[in-house]
């Protein structure tokens, strides 16, 4: 099969054949530093970079030229993203599978994890808990299994989440990750109400792929890979991807998580919302040691960086997978969502499990105000605003404003003002102290009077107990 970006079969858009010419390219050309930076001025117009280009900066091995990737990223970061980390929370709503997948613990043959679907009414003490944390933002992920966890219960679920008002708490946006549908099912999550719809791919390589999915819906490649097409079908425009480093050869992922973006351009017009980079990570039944592709961290920062500089319009989410001393080196090279206080097991924020349920370990066991009051202390705007998704401004009307750069004056604002509403409803005395500070010096640097003179009002109205303003 041939290479053809605005196909919509899987095995043409992410096309084996070029991505192995790509990396026989990049190996060939790793250490041209003409080409190098190049590459690298070029991309300080902030539109990024094709796969192959991207790839030649990942290949490369000059401390020096790896030294201006990391600046060019920070720039790049700072341009359209400046200090503001948008945070989220993961929910399990259900643990039930029926795939056959290598590297989950979910998988159908794992006899020793308890299963377990929460009730409409565990849903609410979750979410009751997540709000008395300070979230406003959650992903929903569940395992696949039709019978015990089919689409009418995230239906059902997502009604629940957006419905539940707790003192000042609310979840303004919930993002869904689940298993690959129908473009029926996906109108259904749309008309829902839904920010994101995730899915990872966990491997582009077909090969592999289908070796660590034996059995079950997940085995099919092309369905998995194609489901991003069928969903903007459905009217859901913004889509998030992703690898599982660790499962398969770092660059050949790398590669063909850029094509997935490039054909998502080509096709609908608009390239993906988020882009997430796990690793691969211990769980019950899950030894990471099994597989031979793992990453260092200096080689997932050059990911990160590279990443941001290539699509430098997309978010890049990393999780709590991930050590504090991981997170806080690649932020300043490009992430731009991170997780806070996540449990990775179903009902685990209500009460803590005696059985583990959890899908990994997590490495950031961090509270969420520890979180934010982290970030406070690096110079971050922990962000908790979810006003474009609520004022429309997903997909191409996103993306362009975010081209044109003016997405900052309302991304800017609002993180100012959602972060007060943290501050104020549910931070530790040290923490609100350290963020108000902050927000007094971010405020001075809005530099359109009338924002300036909006968002100081609210500020003032939130201390009397108004919330919700956004731009």
């Amino acid at each position: 099969m041939s290479y053809d970006p605005k196909s919509l079969k899987a095995e043409e858009f992410i096309n084996d054949g070029e991505i192995r010419e790509t990396l026989r390219y990049a190996e060939e050309h790793k250490n041209d530093r003409g080409l190098v930076e190049s590459l690298l001025q070029r991309a300080e117009d902030c539109k990024g970079l094709t796969h192959r280009e991207a790839a030649v900066l990942l290949k490369c091995e000059d401390p020096d030229l790896i030294e201006k990737m990391y600046g060019l990223a920070r720039r790049i970061k700072e341009r359209f993203y400046g200090n503001r980390i948008v945070m989220f929370a993961p929910l399990y709503l259900s643990n039930y599978c029926v795939n056959g997948c290598r590297y989950c613990p979910y998988h159908g043959q794992n006899k020793h994890i308890p299963r377990k679907q929460l009730s409409q009414e565990e849903i609410v003490r979750e979410v009751v808990a997540l709000q008395d944390m300070g979230h406003k933002r959650l992903a929903l992920e569940t395992g696949e299994d039709p019978k015990n966890c089919p689409i009418e219960y995230v239906l059902e679920s997502i009604k629940t989440i957006y419905g539940i008002h707790h003192k000042n708490g609310a979840i303004r946006r919930v993002n869904v990750n689940i298993a690959a549908t129908t473009v029926e099912n996906y109108r259904k999550l749309k008309e829902a109400g839904i920010g994101t719809y995730i899915l990872f791919q966990e491997t582009y390589n077909k090969e592999q792929y289908e070796y660590l999915h034996p059995t079950g819906p997940k085995s099919d490649y092309a369905y998995h890979t194609e489901a991003m097409d069928r969903a903007m079908e459905g009217g859901i425009d913004d889509v998030g991807c992703g690898v599982l480093f660790g499962l398969n050869l770092y660059d050949y992922d790398f590669v063909g998580l850029l094509m997935h973006a490039e054909h998502l351009e080509a096709v609908h017009g608009v390239g993906p919302h988020t882009i997430s980079v796990p690793r691969l990570r211990r769980a019950d039944d899950i030894d990471p040691d099994q597989f031979d592709n793992g990453i260092s961290d200096d080689l997932f920062a050059r990911i990160v960086a590279i990443l941001r500089i290539a699509v430098p319009y997309t978010g890049l989410i990393i999780s709590t997978r991930e050590s504090k001393e991981c997170r806080e080196r690649v932020l300043e090279l490009g992430v731009s969502q991170i997780s806070g206080g996540s449990r990775t097991s179903v009902g685990g924020y209500a009460e803590d499990e005696e059985e583990d349920s959890s899908q990994f370990e997590v490495s950031d066991t961090r509270s969420l105000d520890q979180v934010v009051s982290w970030l406070l202390d690096m110079g971050h705007i922990p962000s908790f605003c979810t006003a474009c998704y609520r004022e429309g401004r997903t997909g191409d009307r996103f993306m362009s404003l975010c081209k044109s750069g003016q997405i900052v004056n309302c991304c800017h604002p609002n993180a100012l003002m959602t972060l007060k509403e943290y501050l104020e409803d549910y931070a530790a005395p040290e923490t609100k102290e350290k963020g108000l500070r902050l927000i007094e010096k971010e405020v001075e640097r809005i530099t359109n009077p009338k924002v300036k003179e909006t968002v100081i009002r609210h500020l003032h109205d939130m201390e009397g107990g108004m919330r919700d303003f956004r731009f």
